[in-house]
């Protein structure tokens, strides 16, 4: 589905707005536009300020809106569950006024949402490789993160302007970030192990980049297809990165002592996402050839 906002492929005509410079999707977006020559600015508005957003639209003029600003907690999840009401007003206020203020202006919202909002049932048991769908509605309220995030998705299906992407477990080629799904497990004592659907941002990014040139509307599961458990990333880790590498492994049973809110974890069917770009590769493809191959070289270098 697309709606008549700007599209254009002449990369000069094109004027991003940006929300999330703070943060680790939003800062690569600008990064990815500076080396693709596209203009860009980054709001300075609150999401939740109807006004302030009217200002950076009315000063900026922009093509399409990026919206990569959100509260995911610090250092994780477990933050919302203390702070709800700023999670509210930043996922779920925040987020409505901005596509209400680009559905007013006529622009499309390409809006980075998370896919953590489903976890394995009888219809979709692990390992079966039988994946959520975009239509399907959220069956994971664990978390009160995404409890909100599952609760936006909802309303903002009644935005035609506005392009959902469910990303899950970003992961990119900078192992150095501590936001990173890879750099996270690699540090923890010990990790649970199973399958889940993810998103390869060095991948994924320009696609969205291209999604917004294309109009594209509607949800889409932004993840690559297929899944990968957390052993078989942090095998790959250890043949590619540090040969030394160990870990430790527990159940989901012992890890819910040491957490406050459950953790969503799930497979996302990426059917819809492949039919535009058939170059998009599989999760395992994906992290060899944009995250560890990379860093392989780099380690080689440095060692």
């Amino acid at each position: 589905m697309g709606f008549a906002g700007n599209g254009s492929s002449d990369t000069k005509s094109l004027n991003f707005l940006i929300y999330g410079r703070t943060g680790w999707i939003g800062g690569l977006l600008g990064k990815l536009c500076e080396s693709q020559g596209i203009n860009y600015t980054y709001g300075s508005g609150r999401l939740e300020n109807r006004t302030s957003l009217l200002a950076d639209i009315a000063a900026v003029k922009p093509t399409h809106v990026f919206n990569a600003a959100g509260v995911t907690g610090r250092p994780n999840v477990d933050w919302c569950e203390s702070h709800k009401v700023e999670t509210i007003r930043t996922n779920v206020v925040g987020t409505l006024t901005l596509a209400d203020v680009c559905r007013e202006n006529g622009l499309v919202l390409i809006n980075y949402a998370t896919g953590c909002i489903f976890e394995y049932d009888d219809k979709h048991p692990i390992d079966s490789g039988i994946g959520f769908k975009e239509e399907d509605s959220p069956n994971f309220v664990g978390s009160f993160y995404s409890k909100t995030k599952a609760m936006v998705e909802e309303l903002l299906k009644n935005y035609e302007n506005v392009c959902t992407l469910r990303v899950r477990m970003p992961i990119s080629s900078d192992l150095a970030n501590p936001r990173n799904f890879i750099t996270k497990i690699t540090r923890y004592e010990k990790v649970v192990n199973i399958p889940n659907s993810m998103t390869i941002l060095d991948e994924l990014l320009p696609i969205s980049i291209e999604m917004g040139k294309r109009n594209l509307t509607g949800i889409y599961n932004f993840t690559n297809p297929g899944v990968v458990s957390h052993n078989e990333i942090l095998e790959m880790y250890r043949e590619y990165i540090n040969p030394k590498f160990t870990w430790k492994n527990f159940t989901l049973e012992e890890q819910a002592k040491v957490i406050i809110a459950p953790r969503s974890n799930n497979e996302l069917e990426a059917t819809k996402l492949k039919k535009e770009f058939p170059e998009l590769l599989s999760i395992k493809e994906s992290l060899i050839k944009y995250v560890f191959e990379p860093n392989k070289k780099t380690a080689e270098v440095t060692a």
